[in-house]
């Protein structure tokens, strides 16, 4: 039979000590702060131990999130790509009331009111998605690896926050001529050697995002297969892009710099150039990333099934490249007969 014992809790008030012991099994002792609390939990215990379905609670229910955190960091954040951000991730939580309970109590309705909280402090639908993925996958390792068996994870019981639609800006009418005249004016100008209009067009035609632009080496392109390998993406997974006609002219335009790289720029820097651009040009509402949308779009329409267009741009899951894909109508008529 299981055994309740009343003492002193915070601020002298009594709270209800159950304790269940079973022969074969270690000793569960827990606090509650009321006696019929403390006969539930210890009903439910020994009816599991009865039934043989018994795993201990003790790991979870004596570890709080923020410890769990900690070993979070110490173990499984240094293998990550990005690293140092999903350090700052791990710090925003810990310092989150959440953080005081212990694992086995955050429950769905926890999740729920984190991401309520997160919402009305303005985060937006992916900053609080991208928290709840972090909260998931520790979840899931301390349940699996760190011995907290019988935890249950409790942002898989709740809806997660619905991302926005993807951009859908395109370059329309003789937006890309504008774009890469008032691009050559900018390299003829004070920013002569930037070359933001040979990245444009490089954008244009292969795709790539930003910072993989920005991070090419000249040892990276297999000039006799036209093939541009990318060691590092977003997704860490290497890829290798094929280059088009134009692609390899961009290239072979441009002169060889000493540190191996094709482009002198940090991805920020082709950011600041671009929005420059684009006001020289008369242009709203158009971003350096657009560019990768607006290449992944005629990637299809050039014919290309999807599991092509994928290997190129590096999506990994179809819902993704979707999000990156904009048809338009026009352009698909001639296809129809």
């Amino acid at each position: 039979m299981a055994s309740f014992i009343p003492r002193k809790g915070p601020g002298r008030k009594r709270v209800w000590q159950a304790h269940v012991r079973r022969r074969g099994y270690p000793a569960q002792v827990q606090t509650f702060d009321t006696k019929a609390k403390a006969e539930a939990w210890a009903s439910t215990i020994e009816s599991e131990i009865a039934r043989g379905v018994f795993v201990s609670r003790a790991e979870a229910e004596n570890t709080t999130l923020r410890e769990a955190l900690d070993r979070y960091q110490r173990e499984i954040v240094p293998g990550k790509k990005n690293a140092d951000r999903e350090g700052r991730r791990v710090r925003g939580l810990q310092a989150r009331t959440l953080a005081r309970r212990s694992m086995a109590s955050i429950q769905g309705k926890d999740i729920a009111a984190f991401m309520q909280q997160r919402q009305a402090e303005g985060a937006g639908p992916n900053t609080v998605r991208l928290d709840l993925a972090l909260l998931s996958h520790l979840f899931n390792v301390a349940r699996t690896e760190w011995g907290m068996a019988s935890l249950a994870n409790p942002v898989e019981m709740v809806r997660k926050p619905r991302l926005p639609a993807g951009r859908d800006r395109r370059l329309v009418g003789d937006e890309q001529a504008r774009l890469l005249a008032a691009a050559q004016a900018y390299d003829a100008g004070p920013h002569a050697g930037i070359g933001i209009a040979n990245m444009i067009t490089w954008a244009i035609e292969t795709a790539m995002r930003r910072g993989e632009i920005a991070a090419m080496r000249w040892d990276h392109l297999d000039r006799r297969a036209r093939v541009l390998l990318i060691p590092e993406t977003k997704t860490g997974t290497p890829r290798r892009v094929p280059l088009s006609t134009a692609a390899l002219a961009v290239l072979d335009g441009l002169p060889r710099r000493l540190d191996g790289k094709v482009w002198g720029m940090r991805p920020d820097s082709i950011s600041q150039a671009f929005e420059r651009v684009c006001k020289a040009a008369g242009i709203e509402g158009l971003t350096f990333h657009d560019l990768r949308h607006e290449a992944t779009s005629r990637l299809f329409e050039k014919g290309l099934g999807l599991m092509e267009v994928a290997s190129i741009t590096g999506h990994k899951t179809m819902q993704m490249l979707k999000r990156y894909t904009h048809l338009r109508a026009e352009d698909l008529v001639g296809r129809l007969g």
